[in-house]
């Protein structure tokens, strides 16, 4: 990091004589009213010299703040947790969770901090430091997060958010040279993220693990309140409330399989109440496609495989559903007894019911998703067997999953004139030949007009991925004090639809060095 200090000592606590920065922001008290039980509060730990590496004027305006905010030094101050501003009220929070399929026990913020809860024109919003030292969740790790991880994590929030993806958001990323030991040893960042909520079906979890029926009410009644208002008023709240959850979490799962976006680790843990895509860690885009894609090289049993998400968003879904059936058995808190067996089999229908809207949802998403994606305005009979034909072509090819469908945009629907760009990705010529057939009978079924096709096409296409590759060379241009690559890349991927004609490189097929390309749990 420029100007940043080689020295790995830390102030003992954060500068709280110098902390008016608070750029209008208006504290909101939120999860902190929740009480002690669900949280430690505690101040983040500082870093030495910090710099600010980038900063994302998208996530700025939901906070009101602007580049010029972001240049001042005690913006990085605030945003690294070197000083506390009058606004913030910095705490972690408990969580449990199921890791890798096995139950994990008590988890936390182990190396982030709610830095905050501030008011925004469309609701409250938690300001969250990731990074930002030891939490006494911490599970003896050091708190920190690594710059390589970070500009992952920093990059993708806000591509996603390109992308339309449900998501948390990343305000700015900051470094220092402080080192952090990993394999090999690395320097520190933080990141700050932006989300209505970072409630996790682990928060959940830990309450019913540990039969506080009070707690795991009253977290529910929160989320219930600020969040679902709407199931205050069923029959069953709380069954409702899953229901709800299920539901945002079925078409979560369709926007990634759509996007091929692979998240790496799917615990419990990593789970949003509000369907939110959180915590980037080994998470990667298909290159070419392969429907048993690891992203993650730390999952050696491919638990988390890229055709495995849905069914495992699924099985996470009955983890938190298990945390709540004590609120589904006794939903009002009135019962006397909490063993009856009848009433403990209608919770668990109850239950069962709720979990239900997932597959239905599901597939209607998805192939929703897929019909849009291929220009298709109407539903047809064999539109399933159309996709099973296209995923198995694709596989077998390991064809370039984006370039597929934003190429498809631009074939004619009467004749293979135009098919260059899409039949060039293909060896076996005579597979696509023989699908393309099938594809152009399907658009000649629905009179397709290929200009307004094409056009539609290209809005839920991307041109633009952060492939794993490009986010690679901006780490590594990053450790030599170069982050202008992360700063580009944050401005294309805002716009991954359009077509940038300057930056169609960005567009390319990976290169071979690529393939060679590893992340891991590590950061």
């Amino acid at each position: 990091m420029p100007h940043a200090s080689t020295t790995a000592a830390s102030p003992a606590s954060p500068d709280v004589s110098n902390s008016g920065w608070d750029a209008g922001l208006v504290p909101q008290p939120g999860f902190a009213t929740l009480g002690e039980r669900f949280f430690t509060r505690l101040p983040p730990a500082p870093l030495p010299d910090p710099v600010l590496i980038d900063f994302s004027e998208e996530a700025g305006t939901m906070l009101g703040l602007d580049r010029q905010a972001a240049q001042a030094q005690d913006f990085v101050e605030v945003f690294t947790g070197n000083r506390i501003p009058s606004w913030a009220d910095p705490l972690a929070t408990v969580y449990s969770g199921h890791q890798f399929g096995v139950w994990a026990g008590q988890l936390g913020d182990g190396r982030a901090l709610r830095l905050a809860e501030v008011a925004t024109a469309d609701g409250p919003l938690e300001v969250q430091l990731k990074g930002a030292g030891r939490t006494p969740y911490s599970r003896m790790a050091d708190g920190r997060a690594v710059l390589r991880s970070s500009i992952r994590e920093f990059l993708c929030s806000e591509a996603m958010a390109g992308l339309g993806i449900p998501t948390s958001r990343a305000l700015c990323i900051t470094g220092s040279n402080a080192p952090v030991r990993r394999e090999e040893i690395e320097t520190a960042a933080v990141v700050t993220r932006l989300a209505p909520s970072f409630i996790r079906f682990g928060h959940f979890e830990h309450f019913g693990a540990r039969d506080d029926i009070a707690a795991l009410r009253q977290l529910a009644d929160f989320v219930i309140d600020r969040f679902y208002p709407q199931c205050r008023a069923a029959a069953q709240p709380y069954a409702a409330l899953l229901r709800e959850v299920t539901v945002r979490t079925a078409d979560l799962m369709a926007d990634w399989q759509a996007v091929g976006f692979c998240h790496g680790v799917m615990n419990t843990d990593n789970m949003s109440i509000l369907g939110l895509t959180i915590d980037y860690g080994p998470f990667g885009f298909l290159d070419g496609f392969n429907a048993n894609h690891i992203c993650n090289h730390s999952d050696t049993q491919g638990r988390y495989a890229y055709q495995q998400q849905p069914q495992i968003g699924f099985w996470n879904l009955h983890c938190l559903a298990q945390a709540m059936l004590p609120l589904l058995l006794d939903p009002h808190g009135t019962a006397a007894e909490s063993d009856d067996e009848s009433r403990q089999e209608a919770a668990i229908a109850l239950a069962h019911e709720s979990l239900g809207a997932f597959r239905e949802r599901y597939a209607a998403a998805f192939l929703a998703r897929y019909r849009a994606k291929l220009g298709l305005a109407t539903t047809q009979d064999n539109d399933e067997q159309l996709l099973a034909e296209m995923f198995g072509m694709l596989h077998a090819q390991r064809i370039d999953y984006t370039l597929f469908f934003r190429n498809l945009a631009a074939i004619s629907s009467t004749d293979d004139s135009q098919d260059a760009p899409v039949r060039d990705l293909f060896l076996d010529r005579s597979a696509w030949q023989a699908w393309a057939a099938s594809y152009r009978q399907r658009l000649q079924l629905e009179h397709s007009v290929d200009e307004a096709r094409s056009t539609a096409m290209r809005a839920v296409n991307p041109k633009y991925i952060l492939r794993n590759h490009l986010a690679e060379i901006a780490i590594r241009r990053a450790r030599e004090n170069d982050f202008s690559e992360v700063a580009r890349l944050r401005q294309l991927l805002s716009r991954p639809f359009d077509e940038q004609p300057d930056m169609a490189h960005y567009a390319a097929l990976p290169p071979d060095w690529a393939g060679g390309l590893e992340v891991s749990c590590s950061s």
